[in-house]
């Protein structure tokens, strides 16, 4: 009977007398790869031929953790610019150094990173109705450039700092109008708003800890309100002809003055010079005079006859 005919005998049995086994199992290879992925991890290795589930379940936790480990390395991988600053926390607690800039990384779920731009002027812009301090009202409409100074004190020690960059410019611009007369907020006291705005700004930030530095305030206009612009605007083009006659007549005065000068000392001149010339005149009339004396005295007939 056949070696591989029904009840031909062992089926096991290799008709060419081989006691080597047929081609390998690929359960058994993979169970046994199993039992090494899983040993590399700290789990038990199985024999082969043993049973492979729990085996299987130690090396999918395994490689699953490893996955999760890359992803959340990858996950605290970023980049600060060369304008930007970073500020950590760590466990809620801030980490002294300042993060630079460059390729960083920091651990995900246990850092939390802020990162702004340090280099960039930023604006904002405020504009309010004020009294001055001769009790009137203007509007004054007011623009500030900004950037931050102190990465740390801007993320950490104040809540919303644009906020309170607001709040300290209308608190800095009604203290320096009420301070000032209106005519002044309107006409060329501008300059000097901006400047005293500026300065009062910038100490009220420093004292709340804002780390925003103010780059400079420009006033953008100042007008009345709105019911009485035109009345103010009659005023102001009055005090401007007013000016513009003022300063006609100091080019009338610039011109006839220096010529009435000239026409002055010309006249001078020629009064010194007609006092000399008679002066001169009496002094030869008199100098004749007395030569023609001394002749008369010497002959007087003679002279008498010749005169």
């Amino acid at each position: 009977m056949a070696w591989n005919e029904p009840g031909g005998g062992n089926k096991d049995k290799d008709p060419w007398g081989n006691k080597e086994q047929g081609p390998p199992d690929l359960d058994e290879a993979f169970k046994n790869l199993t039992n090494n992925v899983t040993s590399l991890f700290g789990g038990r290795g199985k024999r082969p031929g043993s049973g492979g589930g729990a085996g299987l379940s130690g090396a999918t936790f395994g490689i699953g953790a490893v996955v999760l480990l890359l992803i959340w390395g990858f996950m605290g991988v970023y980049t600060v610019d060369q304008a930007e600053r970073g500020v950590v926390l760590r466990l809620g607690q801030k980490v002294p150094e300042v993060v630079m800039p460059g390729l960083r990384w920091n651990p995900p779920m246990v850092d939390e990173v802020f990162v702004e731009n340090v280099e960039q002027v930023r604006s904002i812009g405020h504009d309010a109705e004020m009294l001055t301090e001769d009790e009137n009202i203007v509007r004054v409409d007011m623009r500030v450039q900004w950037k931050i100074s102190s990465v740390q004190d801007y993320v950490l020690l104040v809540n919303q700092p644009e906020n309170s960059l607001k709040q300290a410019m209308e608190s800095a611009l009604r203290h320096v109008v009420g301070s000032s007369e209106m005519h002044d907020v309107l006409t060329e006291g501008r300059a000097a708003l901006a400047v005293d705005v500026e300065a009062r700004l910038q100490e009220y930030l420093t004292m709340y800890g804002t780390g925003i530095q103010v780059e400079q305030v420009i006033i953008e206009s100042t007008q009345p309100p709105d019911p009485v612009k035109e009345a103010f605007d009659d005023v102001i083009k009055a005090r401007e002809d007013e000016q513009r006659l003022k300063n006609e007549a100091d080019a009338y005065a610039n011109q006839v003055v220096p010529e009435a000068r000239g026409e002055a000392s010309r006249q001078i001149e020629e009064a010194n010079g007609y006092k000399e010339q008679v002066i001169a005149r009496s002094k030869g009339e008199a100098e004749r005079f007395t030569k023609l004396y001394g002749e008369y005295k010497l002959a007087p007939e003679v002279t008498r006859q010749r005169l």
